[in-house]
């Protein structure tokens, strides 16, 4: 997410390749193999949201409590996490969670085969869903160790590739279709980060809807603070507090002090359960 894994300038190279707290259980329609468990009740956010590479300072959370942000995502792994978190604790997850933030959990796992640069970890198609499997596994394991609970959304981090390469976008699929079930079978909720014209189009686009994540966070840095206006696909598609908008990258804001660069999201989604 903007510099999160990439450079400012790639992030935009691989772009043209291609509030209030309530408590509900919407979303869970759009979400399939639940039926067999009892799930605890999502807690869903709406309003607007930050991203930043690394969780700031208990500090700095606290100066910006209040303000225009009430949710905040987290990475809380993955080999391609870009990021070293020392501030993003158990300790920190209480704390913040104590004050007021609303969290959003991400994960970096592995990337397409066809993705243009380096990652420490990529898929191929022979390997996409053991990779799925054994990474949804450590993400449950990350963000339990950090209070995070189950019926927690984990959002799966799929960067920008060329969807028309059929091959490279059908292992994708399957590493997502793995990953998915996986968070399931461990009672998380799946979720799912991507642009709008390649990775998060993909998914949802995809003609066999088996076992793909239940809610969908776009990228689309048009500006606009919204989950419907703007939303690129068919109006009744992840309908029930089931998205996630990252609308503007790269925003250098100073509240209370604290300067942090964000990329601001426009949020209507599931958010950690910590309490």
């Amino acid at each position: 997410m903007s510099s999160h894994r990439q450079s400012k300038k790639r992030r935009y190279l691989t772009w043209a390749v291609a509030g209030t707290a309530v408590v509900a259980a919407a979303g869970i329609a759009a979400q399939t193999s639940m039926a067999a468990t009892t799930w605890p009740a999502q807690k869903t956010y709406t309003g607007r949201a930050f991203d930043t590479c690394a969780a700031p300072s208990l500090a700095a959370m606290k100066a910006w409590h209040g303000g225009l942000y009430g949710a905040a995502a987290v990475y809380v792994g993955g080999k391609n996490r870009g990021c070293a978190q020392p501030n993003l604790t158990a300790s920190w997850v209480k704390s913040v969670s104590t004050v007021g933030w609303k969290l959003i959990p991400i994960y970096v796992g592995a990337q397409p085969p066809c993705q243009s640069g380096s990652s420490p970890e990529k898929l191929t198609a022979t390997t996409a869903a053991s990779l799925g499997a054994s990474d949804a596994a450590d993400a449950v394991t990350k963000a339990s160790a950090l209070g995070m609970k189950a019926g927690s959304p984990i959002y799966l981090d799929m960067e920008a590739y060329d969807t028309t390469n059929t091959s490279c976008n059908n292992a994708v699929l399957t590493y997502v279709r793995a990953f998915t079930k996986t968070l399931r079978a461990k009672t998380y909720r799946a979720g799912y980060y991507g642009f709008a014209g390649s990775s998060a189009k993909a998914i949802a686009t995809a003609t066999d809807r088996t076992d793909l994540p239940g809610n969908l966070w776009y990228a689309l840095w048009d500006k606009q603070n919204t989950t419907t206006a703007d939303w690129p696909w068919g109006a009744t598609q992840y309908t029930g507090h089931s998205r996630g908008h990252q609308y503007l990258v790269n925003s250098k804001e100073t509240r209370n002090g604290y300067t942090i660069t964000v990329d601001r999201d426009a949020w209507d989604a599931p958010v950690a359960i910590t309490g």
